[in-house]
């Protein structure tokens, strides 16, 4: 499958090794792909986006919405949009405190498929789910098949179904990058980022 990250930061090279790894074609994108030096193929954010079958955001949160904003919207018309960002400020406060990055996403993309996914845990354990044991990775979407298209690429990573939860519809989002809080709250008091939280259900 083909994979456009846009971006070429940490997260997106994380993502991009480990989803190379078991055969996914992968470009990252980039403002200025020229400056780029990466393991992995850069171009414009226009072209990965289009000649992507699913696309990945993993442009910084703050600046997210602003930069997909401006890219034709007709790149990704049709298209699975799976956000991993979280939208903070410099000071760790949410920049979109009553909703999310997510939402925004969709409105300004009425005819793609956003879901936000693997924001909720480091890009160093979302990547690499063994490192502890068994815990939640969390999908929030409108679409069914955009969400269903999500969970495989988790399972690529490592994830298996009892650990994939469905939040929900796309406003469901708002929980999830409100988590980021806690996560940063947790990995702050155990030193460490391979910390998660694991879903329990009531049986019968």
């Amino acid at each position: 499958m083909k994979l456009g990250i846009l971006g070429t930061g940490h997260v997106a090279q994380l993502l991009a090794a480990a989803w190379k790894k078991v055969g996914h074609d992968i470009t990252l994108g980039s403002r200025d792909p020229g400056s780029k030096s990466v393991a992995f193929p850069v171009k414009t954010l226009v072209e990965t986006a289009s000649g992507a079958d699913i696309i990945i955001n993993a442009i910084v949160g703050s600046a997210g919405l602003e930069t997909i904003s401006s890219i034709d919207a007709d790149a990704f018309t049709g298209k699975t949009i799976i956000d991993v960002s979280n939208a903070v400020t410099p000071t760790f406060d949410l920049i979109y405190p009553n909703g999310s990055l997510a939402e925004k996403l969709q409105e300004v993309l009425p005819n793609a498929h956003v879901v936000k996914s693997m924001n909720t845990a480091s890009m160093t354990l979302i990547t690499n789910p063994s490192r502890i044991g068994p815990s939640s990775v969390f999908l929030s979407g409108n679409s069914a098949e955009a969400k269903s298209e999500t969970a495989g690429l988790l399972r690529d990573l490592g994830w298996n179904d009892d650990e994939i939860v469905d939040l929900g519809g796309i406003e469901s989002a708002r929980g999830a990058e409100a988590y980021l809080l806690m996560f940063a709250t947790l990995a702050g008091a155990l030193k460490t980022d391979a910390v998660n939280v694991k879903v329990v259900r009531l049986e019968g």
